[in-house]
């Protein structure tokens, strides 16, 4: 019977772990309010073409700057109206939501695996290591961040690849303090030192026996940048610094509209209260993890 019944403690220890993650998370109603929005937008994002009723870039020129179907002079056929050269709002705002998605997870993972291994080396090795790599870092957050990856783009050259670049330089630096701090934190502790009396290298140190003991906030930061990025791009698209008309993202649709905000305010404002909706709900998303990940905040 014994070893019958080991396999299955051991299988109930990662299933009671998510039960008391999910406990704290669904506390938290604008946690849960946060991932059922997100968990909605990868849906639209990924079915975008059979979702969306028509085409992003198809232009019906007997449909200019027509309002959404609840005002005067609508048209049927474009629930959100069109916008100045007749292509359907809604559709386009489906599809660029595989564009802001797309754009917050390419810059999250470059920014995470720059900045974790950034982190790491510095926390651990210390010395002028630590002194050379935090020098960098503090240059970068001296800029403002939005100046600086205007900057960037400016020198690699206008783009959506280029300004994800930028962006993701940007923002890895707040990984490299948070993981450097973490792993200072870690590195002295009892079951560190017993890694390395029992003949560890210096890599199985950093990446198997510390790191993942640093995953609670890294997954927080993570989090919120991937908000951080979503604006960021939205701000170098609305600039003509990013994503090129006629992609249909989010801040090149403000940008090309911003013209008519006035005459047809429409254009401008569902583009507008698509990224406000998707970073907030992924903010509310990031409370929640902080809530569930940090055993300080967690509720009794």
């Amino acid at each position: 019977m014994a070893p019958s019944t080991e396999p299955v403690a051991t299988a109930s220890k990662p299933a009671s772990g998510l039960r008391e993650f999910w406990y704290y998370f669904s506390v938290n109603r604008g946690a849960v309010i946060g991932l059922t929005v997100f968990a909605l937008l990868v849906l639209m994002a990924i079915f975008a073409p059979l979702i969306a009723p028509y085409s992003p870039d198809i232009q019906y020129r007997d449909a200019l700057l027509k309002p959404p179907i609840w005002e005067a002079g609508s048209d049927p056929r474009f629930i959100l109206g069109t916008d100045p050269v007749g292509r359907d709002m809604l559709s386009r705002l489906i599809h660029g939501a595989r564009y802001s998605l797309f754009i917050g997870f390419f810059v999250v993972i470059g920014a995470l695996f720059v900045g974790v291994i950034l982190g790491v080396l510095a926390g651990y090795f210390r010395g002028w290591v630590d002194v050379a790599i935090m020098r960098v870092m503090d240059i970068i957050l001296a800029f403002p961040s939005l100046l600086l990856a205007l900057v960037l783009v400016a020198i690699l050259g206008p783009g959506l690849f280029n300004a994800m670049i930028a962006i993701a330089i940007v923002l890895q630096p707040h990984f490299a303090r948070l993981v450097r701090a973490a792993v200072m934190a870690e590195k002295n502790r009892e079951y560190v030192t017993a890694a390395k009396l029992s003949g560890a290298s210096h890599i199985r140190l950093m990446l198997i026996t510390i790191l993942p003991n640093c995953l609670g906030p890294i997954i927080v930061q993570a989090t919120l940048s991937f908000s951080n990025a979503i604006l960021d791009a939205a701000a170098l698209g609305f600039l003509g610094m990013g994503a090129q008309p006629p992609t249909p993202e989010w801040g090149t649709m403000l940008a090309t509209a911003r013209e008519f905000i006035l005459k047809a305010p429409w254009v401008v404002t569902f583009p507008g209260l698509a990224i406000l909706i998707t970073v907030l709900a992924i903010n509310l998303i990031g409370d929640g993890l902080r809530d569930a990940l940090d055993p300080k905040l967690k509720r009794s």
